[in-house]
């Protein structure tokens, strides 16, 4: 039977190549992959963890995996560090510790293309535990910016047109550099953005100072899922911009 690891972040290439050679099942541990709610944690985590993080805990606590590798370093986050710890006391399995710095990027073709963006996001995702990048696909003109982690409510993403560019640690992650700070602060002035990441997130101080510098940004930040008031900010927002309009291409 092969072996479960549960990765979190991006890790490194050459553990991604040494899990593909030994035919390993790779489980991402930073989406939801059990049903049951984010309250389990608490005796392990404080609830001012982003969700993401929350979510990792509640994976290892309800699968059964070999090992994990956690990304401790600038390509995931500070806390990656804590939850590492807190991990291997929780856990009898190996928890491995990574810092993935790769800079040679493999492009971010996904992140320009036309596609709904929940399948977008999916594929962007999925991406992660595979070694070769994705098919080059065409690029389109956007009309709408989504800068940021990818959700963990994806129903946020609906309210997105198929138009919409993805910039941010997403697109570092595509482009398997989550370390890339430069162009992980890539903005395109030309076209409406929505500047997101998970409440309590580090990420959220870079999110909101690029919105603030961005002459068409929206600053916002979701907890566990994307509430009512989240949703109509951003509807409020592509509406009063008119987002639908071909705008720079980036």
């Amino acid at each position: 039977m092969a072996e479960r690891v549960g990765i979190v972040g991006v890790p490194p290439q050459a553990v991604m190549v040494e899990l593909h050679r030994n035919n390993v099942e790779i489980i991402d541990l930073d989406e939801p992959q059990v049903r049951a709610s984010l309250e389990l944690t608490a005796a392990y985590l404080p609830r001012v963890y982003c969700a993401i993080l929350r979510t990792v805990i509640l994976n290892a606590m309800r699968l059964e995996l070999d090992r994990i590798y956690i990304d401790v370093g600038p390509g995931k986050c500070d806390c990656a560090l804590h939850v590492a710890t807190i991990l291997q006391d929780m856990l009898s399995i190996p928890i491995i510790r990574t810092r993935n710095q790769d800079m040679e990027g493999v492009g971010f073709s996904l992140c320009r293309t036309r596609m709904d963006l929940q399948d977008k996001m999916l594929a962007i995702t999925r991406s992660v535990r595979q070694l070769k990048p994705t098919q080059e696909l065409p690029p389109c003109i956007p009309t709408a910016g989504f800068w940021g982690v990818p959700p963990r409510d994806f129903s946020l993403l609906t309210l997105f047109p198929d138009t919409t560019h993805i910039y941010g640690w997403t697109r570092c992650m595509e482009n398997k550099t989550p370390a890339d700070l430069t162009l992980e602060s890539e903005i395109n002035p030309k076209v409406p953005t929505v500047f997101f990441a998970q409440s309590f997130c580090a990420k959220t101080a870079l999110a909101r100072h690029l919105a603030d510098r961005h002459p068409q940004g929206l600053y916002v930040d979701c907890d566990v899922s994307a509430g009512s008031s989240a949703r109509a900010k951003i509807e409020a927002f592509f509406e009063l911009v008119d987002s639908p309009l071909p705008r720079g291409q980036s």
